[in-house]
């Protein structure tokens, strides 16, 4: 990679691959947040999307019976959701996986796309998170959708827009096919600009250190 010229300024670019109806990137979009703050430099962040259940229904359905079938049995899901508690209330996020429900995520991920067209992309995504995993919220939903979208700035007549009809499922579909072919099969997956990779929730440490390690490369690419 070619040396950054030095009299522009130097920004981190950052995509981060998630799915909103997943547990660690909840937790990996908080720890994230907090990196971001320690690092203290210019960071470009853009969410791209990821489906762990593309086979969702469109129609919310409790997630518990689901998981239990998936996992083989309701005291794995406890045992998973009792693993998972304490670590976010560590990272001061409410947590009510019991109130979860099972839904497809494609629509979720065409508004984060949009909010990112209006400045507003942390915002929604980190609401649309919390409405998942912390309120029980149909994030299938267009209404819940744009009232969720227009309490971070997103204008909800816009969510309304791009859902009654198709437009962003193109992106949506190519970004989905991108993560495939860089081989992600997990997330979160952190890509530094789009050649430095860091997948699962880690630590703050660890995040705000590979910002600090991909800046340096870009300083000096050749070290």
């Amino acid at each position: 990679m070619r040396r950054r010229p030095a009299s522009l300024p130097l920004s981190v670019n950052v995509e981060i691959f998630a799915d909103v109806v997943c547990p660690w990137c909840y937790l990996g979009q908080a720890r994230f947040t907090k990196a971001l703050a320690a690092y203290g430099k210019p960071v470009s962040v853009t969410w791209r999307p990821f489906q762990l259940d593309p086979s969702a229904p469109l129609e919310a359905t409790p997630a518990d019976p689901y998981l239990a079938l998936k996992f083989g049995g309701p005291d794995k899901v406890v045992a998973a959701h009792a693993r998972l508690r304490p670590l976010a209330t560590a990272e001061g996020l409410p947590y009510e996986p019991e109130q979860a429900l099972r839904i497809n995520s494609a629509r979720a991920h065409r508004v984060i796309a949009l909010a990112g067209e209006h400045g507003v992309q942390d915002a929604v995504a980190a609401r649309l998170f919390r409405a998942h995993h912390a309120e029980g919220r149909d994030l299938g939903d267009p209404s819940t959708l744009g009232s969720l979208a227009a309490s971070e700035g997103l204008p909800a007549e816009e969510v309304q827009d791009l859902l009654a009809g198709d437009k962003g499922v193109a992106e949506l579909d190519a970004q989905l096919a991108r993560a495939q072919a860089l081989g992600i099969t997990g997330v979160p997956f952190f890509l530094f600009e789009e050649t430095w990779g860091v997948s699962g929730a880690q630590s703050v440490e660890v995040l705000e250190g590979a910002l600090r390690e991909v800046e340096g490369r870009l300083i000096s690419p050749a070290g």
